[in-house]
């Protein structure tokens, strides 16, 4: 795990890990802002990759509290979770909130930083 991202695999292909990671959020009281489908976007250039999407996803309250906090915070919202195909697994990248603390230093946002990266944290294991 790296200070950027934090990745588990799955066994299920890309659609099924998708699928469920919609279903999941609500009941994680995270609600799906945007999804990015990287590969559609990519072949409408004629550009090939391995199956790439992109999820935006919030929990109101904390983004509240975090802006309440510092303004900047917006520049890293809302929370992302990539999902990529690797030959026969699906990885799911969470990038963690815990980060935006060490890029704003003086910000009072490591406790809550480190909240929410649980509850992703806690998201994501739930698909496998």
């Amino acid at each position: 795990m790296s200070d950027l991202e934090y990745t588990i695999e799955s066994d299920k292909p890309i659609n099924d890990v998708s699928t469920t990671l919609e279903r999941i959020t609500p009941e994680h009281n995270f609600r799906i802002l945007a999804v990015h489908n990287v590969t559609e976007t990519l072949a409408e250039k004629e550009f090939e990759i391995e199956p790439l999407i992109i999820y935006e996803i919030c929990n109101a309250g904390f983004a509240f509290k975090a802006l309440s906090k510092d303004k900047n915070v917006a520049m890293f919202m809302p929370c992302k979770i990539v999902l990529r195909q690797e030959k026969s697994k699906t990885a799911i990248t969470l990038v963690r909130p815990s980060m935006i603390s060490k890029m704003l230093p003086n910000s009072g946002l490591d406790e809550l930083a480190g909240d929410v990266e649980v509850k992703l944290k806690e998201l994501i294991e739930n698909i496998k």
